[in-house]
């Protein structure tokens, strides 16, 4: 299996990641002082830091919630979203990671004034500083961002817009999340269109803590080019007592169409979408050969990283560099980037990193028998 130190120099792709669930706690306590907010339940980093991760997440997914109460009233002014997100790319770069995809909800960042374009511009900013930083420590990292409308509110299209408006400055894409249940993707129909129109890319949250309609309607009507999380297509795979496997029409058509999944295991068991690691549907899925992803979600509540996922996938499912190349492999070939771009990555990147620790891996187990 791959030593904890190989694992962090592995190349990573990231595709679902949220600004807002990624900060570090001594910045939650810094920035909550710098505005006045008294609403954290310590102001201790590291008790802080230990409360965002509860200790029975399934039993506590009120808490788990509850911290995006605190993360998004920090991440009102400039200042603080440039920090954040400067501090998000330098973590990520430091965790090996060479692309990444970002996404946040500009609408949560006006309550003390911002406009929606200012939002984006500040976090842009910090992004551009983070990647300028990482590049001169040696840890070169391309970073975008996905702008995300939420379900339960009615500004999708105009979110949509601002997307398409900051294509050429660092958004490469949008989203819609939030509660799936009572909020169909179909109502977020107008949004998804001006997308299309625009030749623009979408992802969508879908299939998490719904069904397989989220993940029809994502697909069928919105067109969604992702799926955020996806675990749900699960229930449309039948695996037979001799491990036959029988694969129902939508899930035939997600593998037939290489629709890629964002998915998130530990998060997944937080949040209450599967009971364990051990019982996630990432293992089957990767069997079956769908495009697989692996991602964080949200790296303060679920106190992980992309090297963190990693490890604890391998120790779970014995998966190899082998398997784990393939997995960033699907996530660059998925990226909302120019495609020339993603073959450079590959090629220039992630195969020669990849190849070189398992040249390494291999060297070591030699010496070891």
């Amino acid at each position: 299996m791959p030593s904890s130190d190989q694992l962090l120099r592995a190349p990573k792709v990231l595709l679902h990641d949220h600004l807002d669930g990624g900060l570090r706690p001594a910045t939650v306590v810094d920035l909550a002082a710098e505005v006045g907010y008294t609403g954290l339940p310590t102001t201790d980093p590291d008790e802080l830091g230990a409360w965002f991760v509860a200790d029975e997440p399934r039993k506590d997914l009120v808490r788990y919630l509850e911290g995006f109460t605190h993360t998004v009233a920090v991440m009102q002014t400039k200042d603080a979203l440039e920090r954040v997100a400067r501090e998000c790319v330098e973590d990520l770069s430091r965790d090996g990671v060479v692309y990444a995809e970002v996404r946040f909800a500009p609408e949560l960042h006006t309550e003390r004034g911002l406009d929606l374009v200012t939002v984006v511009e500040s976090v842009l900013a910090g992004f551009e500083v983070g990647a300028s930083e990482a590049a001169a420590a040696g840890r070169p990292i391309v970073i975008r961002a996905l702008l995300t409308a939420m379900r339960t509110a009615a500004r999708s299209p105009e979110i949509a817009e601002l997307a398409v408006s900051f294509r050429d400055a660092g958004v490469c894409g949008f989203d819609v999340a939030g509660a799936e249940a009572g909020y169909p993707p179909t109502r977020h129909l107008d949004a998804f269109q001006l997308v299309q129109r625009e030749n623009f890319h979408a992802t969508l949250h879908a299939g998490e803590a719904f069904g397989l309609p989220s993940i029809w309607e994502a697909l069928q009507w919105c067109n969604a080019e992702r799926l955020g999380h996806g675990v749900r297509i699960v229930d449309d795979i039948e695996v037979g007592p001799d491990g036959t496997v029988t694969l129902g029409r939508l899930a035939a058509y997600v593998r037939d169409r290489r629709v890629p999944l964002e998915m998130c295991p530990t998060s997944n068991v937080h949040t209450g979408a599967v009971p364990s690691l051990a019982e996630h549907p990432i293992e089957l899925l990767r069997r079956l050969r769908f495009r697989v992803t692996l991602n964080t979600d949200n790296r303060l509540m679920s106190g992980v990283s992309m090297t963190s996922e990693m490890a604890a996938l391998c120790a779970t499912f014995g998966w190899g560099f082998a398997d784990l190349e393939w997995l960033t492999l699907n996530a660059m070939k998925s990226a909302f980037h120019p495609f020339d771009q993603r073959l450079t990555l590959i090629d220039a990147v992630i195969k020669p990193r990849y190849a070189a620790l398992t040249a390494e891996a291999v060297r070591t187990a030699s010496a070891q028998r």
